[in-house]
């Protein structure tokens, strides 16, 4: 049965949904809804995983651009509003026009199950964290599932009646009678727990049967087909025109450059900034395999007195990176600038600006993405440069830039590095930075990463890294007492950086990594170990 229009079937919002999808794609594309859900990358996140391609669309979105895209299933996501509320986001009433499964997530089952003439109340017992679940029918959607298992939940709606002689329930939990349901006359579902999470032990399964066994999507995406789908773009809309990028050494720009070498060559140049704050041996790294392996245009300009010069008697943090930033923009100009003398059709800026970048920098479809932080990686240089933006990795996730980097042949160690903060570690000096508390804190660090190499925890961790506190300790070394600097250690484990946990690296491991600071760190008596978890804490100290 298809649900009648009404007064409030969603207008056209202008979203170009082909606009964002891969010439390989489509036609085997699975638009997701995005209410406003916490967790709304991690359900496009676990999508892609089984090789099928999705993106986030607004609640909105119309009918007619979704068949347009020529979408396998539809995807509609949790959000934090009531959908008896008003101005509570709605999908197009038509939306079973469509004609192809529709899976509803929590408020995505409640706005669903609305549509089709069920009842959305306040639940009587709300439900958050794991529950019990009880499946009642283990065919298409639960295929595989135990009769009871776990789910994760997060409602205070839910679903109160439904059209018995339409809907099926296939799941209960003590308190929540339809925890999944399914429609007998169009291909909806709806779950109300969320099993793209973890949280969820066969969340993964039950989006695998949605996938394959309901949808009849053929998983045939990969990350080669992305390579060269986005190629024959930046090939387009480059023409004979010149790209710049700036190469930081970290995997979204380094995945990046080795795209664009490999689309256009020589008509890339990339430029390197050394502003003294980088890690130990970076700039050899960065030289050796874009200059040895890849064999393209790299610029290499040494400003590190002037960086540190800037930051001469700066202890806020904030005023550090404000005065780095101003300074890269301007090294940055003026190097620009020599490029464009010599290729006089310079126009484009590539940036390696992610997915979650975009939705953090407060575009979430739904109105309810606070804007996190800015993506644009270098600063606001488009505008002051007037160069055209071009940034073909906006649409992956970081785990989807790793898989692009190995497919694009780039080293291990470049392709699994742990991420570094722009600022460099002028935000891992606490306190002023100078030469030489720089040079302490680069020998702390590669012990550090030695260690947690060698005890295999590298790829297990997120990111790992020493701090220099602006603090001395008493000590004793010898006979004699001693009164030198604080190295905090921090190590965290994460999935999007979003959030992330403290690592629980062994203590015997710790112990070696705390003796060999303190032994062959001239200048540090005291090494202690970040056990703050994000929130509250960030992942880095400044």
């Amino acid at each position: 049965m298809n649900a009648p229009a009404t007064a409030d079937t969603a207008r056209d919002s202008g979203f170009d949904l082909l606009a964002e999808l891969p010439p390989a794609v489509r036609g085997q594309v699975v638009p997701i809804l995005d209410f406003g859900s916490q967790y709304v990358q991690l359900i496009a996140r676990r999508v892609r995983e089984q090789g099928v391609y999705s993106v986030l669309v607004p609640p909105d979105v119309s009918v007619d651009v979704l068949k347009e895209a020529g979408c396998v299933g539809v995807i509609l996501s949790g959000g934090p509003s009531s959908v008896y509320d008003e101005g509570a986001p709605k999908p197009d009433a038509r939306l079973f026009d469509l004609g192809v499964p529709v899976l509803g997530i929590c408020y995505g089952m409640q706005a669903g199950c609305e549509l089709l003439g069920a009842e959305v109340k306040p639940a009587q017992s709300r439900e958050y964290g794991r529950v019990n679940l009880k499946v009642d029918d283990g065919s298409d959607l639960f295929r595989g599932v135990p009769g009871s298992t776990t789910a994760w939940m997060s409602h205070g709606d839910q679903v109160n009646t439904l059209p018995r002689e339409e809907f099926t329930a296939l799941a209960t939990t003590p308190t929540c009678p339809f925890a999944a349901v399914k429609h007998h006359k169009v291909p909806f579902y709806g779950v109300q727990f969320h099993p793209e999470v973890t949280h969820t032990p066969h969340g993964q399964d039950l989006l695998a049967n949605f996938l394959f066994d309901v949808c009849k999507a053929k998983g045939q995406w990969t990350m080669a087909d992305f390579m060269m789908s986005e190629i024959d773009a930046i090939r387009a809309r480059v023409g004979e025109k010149h790209v710049i990028l700036g190469l930081s050494g970290g995997v979204d720009s380094s995945v990046l450059a080795a795209l664009l070498n490999k689309a256009i060559g020589k008509q890339l140049t990339c430029i390197f900034v050394d502003n003294g704050l980088l890690r130990k041996g970076e700039r050899e790294l960065v030289e050796h395999t874009f200059r040895g392996h890849f064999d393209l245009d790299l610029r290499v300009i040494d400003a590190s007195k002037d960086f540190l010069g800037d930051l001469s008697g700066i202890v806020d943090p904030q005023e550090k990176r404000t005065r780095i930033g101003h300074r890269f923009i301007e090294v940055f100009k003026r190097t620009a600038d020599d490029i464009a003398k010599e290729h006089g059709d310079v126009e484009f800026l590539a940036q390696g600006t992610l997915y979650p970048d975009v939705i953090e920098s407060g575009h979430g479809y739904a109105g309810t993405a606070a804007n996190i932080k800015l993506h644009h990686n270098v600063g606001g240089l488009p505008e002051q440069l007037g160069f055209e933006l071009i940034e073909p990795l906006r649409n992956l996730f970081k785990d989807e830039v790793r898989k692009l980097g190995e497919v694009l042949g780039l080293p291990e160690a470049m392709v699994w590095r742990h991420p570094f903060p722009g600022p460099g570690l002028a935000v891992r000096v606490l306190g002023e930075v100078t030469p030489d508390q720089l040079a302490l804190l680069r020998e702390a660090d590669e012990i550090l990463l030695d260690e947690i190499v060698s005890a295999n925890l590298y790829r297990k961790t997120a990111q790992v890294f020493a701090v220099l506190l602006p603090v001395k300790a008493v000590g004793v070394m010898g006979d004699g007492r001693t009164h030198e600097q604080v190295v905090a250690i921090r190590a965290v484990e994460s999935q999007d950086f979003m959030t992330a946990d403290w690592a629980r690296i062994p203590f015997d491991v710790l112990a070696t990594i705390s003796n060999r600071i303190i032994n062959e760190v001239r200048g540090v008596n005291r090494v202690c170990y970040d056990i703050s978890s994000k929130p509250p804490a960030t992942i880095e100290w400044e």
